[in-house]
């Protein structure tokens, strides 16, 4: 625990909301929702104007649809949030060799480290010039916390939220924890919290007074221990700079249940492969081969198998994770299906198995990053089937996600407001502009076009897609 609180934790507000709504003027104060659309989607961001009807993150899409069924509903664009992201991180960068990143929008700075602040007042001082750097630069709001720990910093950007900064003195913590629900501390879920509550402990008071011996009696040596350092306030974490990653997964939900094995198969191959090319991304090997599959009645199944060394060959992780499907009862229906690889390395160790030549393997992953583009481009986790019309010709449907932005050679900018029954509807507008006006048009007209989306702040590089 430090004396001063120079631990700072930055969370932006509403991150994938309001970067949209910052994109889209005529989202600015209207409740927005980012997420999967499709019968089976799930809540990945809610404006502040969308949670006041009860939407927020992890909720299913059909739930927040009922609640608030006039928000504007969007699929999420990664690359554009990133490039923000990548904004925002290296402004942190700036106050210090010890940034800690948690997420895209979400990172610890140790400001003792980079010699900006000793002190209440220099800390607060260095908390203020960055939430109006990151305005400057990104045209977003970040809320800010600062403390002696980590688990305090984050609990007061929490209370700083929206848009604000809260700075909690070292010596105060318990006295803040105190009346607080157990569930604020790190650690504490719904499981958790619950079996405490039956113990009679649902605030950090009620912890701290339990003692170490009883909660570790209640909860195990470890997590016991550790509960009770954090009810006393107490949490020595340092801010890491990296963090090695302990797996790659990817995993796709389908709007409808697959019953085929073939076609299951096909999928946990195609998930393998888009594995093995992020494995590869990283630098990584691994030797843990993850099968995850949900079922038509929800109940999860994870299978695992660890082979005798590293490896990020694509044909023995595709190989691996069929074995383990083999083992995995589908009757019924398969609603979900992923692959991972843990027991990471930095190294790979070649042809494992001797299953693949080099050729064979470039020619798998080729195929995947096919495979996946027409996944993603129609925004669902069902794959596309095309079948060929002639001449080896494939005819593919252009598909407009809603959000996504657009370019028509007549109107300009503009992002897809919605499609259906061969139309695609566009409103022409900029981060700049005022509300712009709505046009339709067929799905394909050969003037309009997908395009990168714009800076949100005027004078910026173009955002990479």
């Amino acid at each position: 625990m430090r004396a001063a609180p120079t631990i700072l934790h930055l969370d932006m507000d509403a991150f994938f909301a309001a970067a949209e709504q910052a994109a889209k003027p005529s989202l600015r104060g209207k409740p927005v929702v980012v997420g999967g659309l499709g019968p089976r989607g799930v809540v990945a961001t809610a404006s502040y104007e969308a949670r006041r009807f009860g939407v927020h993150s992890a909720m299913p899409m059909g739930q927040a649809r009922r609640l608030a069924p006039n928000a504007a509903y969007l699929v999420p664009r990664f690359a554009f949030y990133r490039s923000i992201s990548e904004q925002v991180m290296e402004l942190l960068g700036r106050l210090s060799p010890l940034v800690e990143p948690l997420s895209l929008d979400e990172a610890f700075v140790d400001l003792e480290a980079g010699g900006l602040a000793d002190d209440s007042a220099g800390a607060r001082v260095v908390g203020e010039r960055l939430r109006a750097d990151i305005l400057a630069t990104t045209g977003l709001t970040g809320s800010v916390g600062l403390a002696g720990s980590k688990m305090i910093a984050k609990i007061a950007s929490e209370e700083a939220k929206p848009d604000g900064l809260v700075l909690i003195e070292p010596g105060t913590e318990r006295e803040l924890l105190g009346p607080r629900s157990v569930r604020i501390l790190p650690g504490v879920g719904p499981a958790t919290g619950e079996h405490l509550r039956r113990a009679g402990m649902t605030t950090v008071s009620d912890l701290a007074e339990a003692g170490e011996d009883e909660l570790v009696r209640l909860l195990g040596r470890a997590h016991g221990a550790s509960l009770y350092r954090m009810a006393q306030g107490y949490d020595d974490r340092a801010v890491v700079a990296e963090r090695d990653a302990k797996s790659v997964s990817v995993e796709d939900t389908f709007d409808v249940d697959l019953h085929d094995r073939v076609r299951i198969r096909t999928e946990v191959e195609r998930l393998a492969d888009r594995c093995v090319a992020r494995l590869r991304a990283s630098g990584h090997s691994g030797r843990t081969i993850v099968l995850k599959v949900r079922r038509y009645d929800f109940s999860t199944l994870t299978r695992s198998d660890t082979l005798r060394g590293p490896t990020d060959d694509p044909v023995v992780v595709r190989e691996a994770a069929g074995r383990l499907l083999e083992a995995v009862d589908t009757t019924g229906g398969v609603r979900l299906l992923g692959v991972g690889v843990s027991g990471l390395a930095d190294y790979t160790q070649e042809d494992l198995f001797a299953q693949a030549e080099e050729e064979r393997a470039a020619v798998a992953i080729a195929e995947a990053e096919a495979g996946a583009d027409a996944v993603e481009a129609v925004g669902g986790g069902a794959a596309v089937s095309t079948e060929p019309e002639s001449a080896g010709v494939v005819a593919v449907e252009r598909r407009w996600a809603p959000g996504h932005d657009v370019r028509h050679a007549v109107h300009g900018a503009g992002w897809v407001q919605g499609s259906g029954v061969g139309r695609v509807t566009v409103r022409f507008e900029d981060p700049w502009s005022a509300p712009g006006r709505v046009r339709t048009f067929s799905v394909d007209d050969p003037e309009l076009e997908p395009s990168e989306p714009l800076p949100l702040v005027r004078g910026e590089c173009r955002a990479e897609a």
